[in-house]
């Protein structure tokens, strides 16, 4: 049997310590909870109208979902993150095998670390550059995002695509009222990660700060749909948003009121359903 690592982890907010095992979170997101964004990442590469002549960079890329499908449209893609676990299951998905040929169409390339990190000045610059992990949920969210794009950008062309992504607004997310749950569980350390309504220029506000020229935003339904209430349990956990309840509490308690959140949105047939709506913005590298 292969030893499993629990290692402590920085909560979604950047400053509560979680001990949590990475390697079944990570499998965990790339299994179950990553794939309730693919209608976002198709809204936009259809807008982009990503393929050949696109060079991506993603940012947080995760397990790399996103990444593959602009791969598949034939772009050149190199994904930027900071949690080993994830890019370990992203360099499963995109980097070829030689027993069984390449993944997808496009160059993949895969780096740990931050954008810096990214940078090859052999290669041209990026025309797009993602990133995917919503905003507005959490206060503080953005706070890290105007680092990283300060970063990323010196490797992207003038003109080049930035697409940052959010949580719509409240009463149009169903699982909103699920994540209320963090906010109540970790009252001793609301300011760390507590729960916030999104609001409505959360993305405006961040491009500004970046220095981006904002062209164009849309707004797509992402519903969270689980197999039944112990997936969407596993799912909701491994987003990192309620690490702050169970530094408060302990992880028995954030299962069990977790679940209760979810119950009134199970179905007759015991799957879990919850309409959303994420907005995405577009803005461009001056």
């Amino acid at each position: 049997m292969t030893p499993t690592l629990v290692r402590e982890h920085l909560s979604h907010a950047g400053s509560v310590p979680v001990r949590v095992d990475q390697y079944a979170r990570a499998r965990d997101w790339s299994e179950i909870q990553e794939r309730m964004l693919v209608p976002l990442y198709e809204a936009v590469y259809e807008r982009l109208e990503v393929g050949p002549a696109t060079r991506l960079l993603g940012l947080r890329c995760g397990s790399g979902l996103a990444l593959l499908m602009a791969a598949s449209r034939g772009a050149a893609v190199t994904g930027v993150d900071a949690c080993p676990e994830r890019l370990a299951l992203a360099r499963e998905r995109l980097l070829p095998d030689p027993a069984r040929g390449p993944r997808a169409r496009g160059a993949a390339r895969l780096v740990d670390g931050g954008p810096s990190d990214a940078a090859d000045p052999r290669t041209p610059a990026y025309t797009v550059v993602t990133v995917f992990e919503p905003i507005g949920c959490l206060a503080g969210d953005a706070e890290g995002l105007g680092e990283l794009l300060a970063d990323a950008l010196p490797l992207a062309g003038r003109g080049a695509a930035v697409v940052l992504a959010g949580w719509g607004p409240p009463e149009r997310c169903a699982t909103s009222s699920v994540l209320r749950v963090a906010t109540k569980l970790a009252d001793p350390l609301r300011s760390a990660g507590s729960w916030r309504p999104a609001r409505r220029d959360d993305l405006e506000e961040v491009a500004q700060r970046a220095g981006l020229k904002p062209d164009g935003s849309g707004r797509v339904a992402c519903p969270f749909g689980y197999a039944g209430l112990d997936s969407a349990v596993r799912g909701l956990l491994s987003t990192g948003l309620f690490d702050a309840a169970v530094a408060a509490t302990d992880r028995k308690q954030v299962d069990k009121e977790l679940t209760e959140a979810l119950h009134p949105h199970r179905r007759p047939d015991g799957t879990v359903w919850m309409p959303n709506v994420f907005r995405y913005l577009i803005a461009r590298v001056r």
